[in-house]
């Protein structure tokens, strides 16, 4: 029986920024709260280096041809990410209860 391929995620300079942006808001109001996201945000990137292609391209960007970002939920968060050959790239975490397509096609298109 083959092995199955394993990737390693990488968390990019702006997302690790998104993402301490994201717990230290919260900890004002609710530190446990606040590790609790941490904790399911980070689950939900390291999940990624099984099955790095379950999550959905961003339809954001798939509504102007940009195909190769995809994205999994930890609601209200989104996880963004690109897959490229053994390597999973976490490019930005961010609110989606916010309008996020600006802010989208800002950090992906330049």
């Amino acid at each position: 029986m083959p092995t199955r391929k394993h990737y390693k995620v990488h968390w990019t300079h702006a997302a690790s920024v998104d993402l301490e942006s994201i717990v230290d808001f919260i900890a004002r109001e609710n530190v446990s709260n606040a590790l609790e996201i941490l904790t399911r945000l980070r689950k939900a990137a390291a999940n990624l280096k099984s099955f790095p292609l379950r999550g959905r391209v961003v339809p954001e960007l798939a509504g102007i041809g940009v195909y190769f970002y995809r994205e999994v939920i930890s609601a209200p968060w989104r996880v963004i990410y690109r897959v490229a050959d053994v390597d999973v790239y976490v490019m930005m975490v961010i609110d989606s209860r916010r309008n996020a397509e600006d802010l989208l096609l800002e950090r992906f298109t330049r």
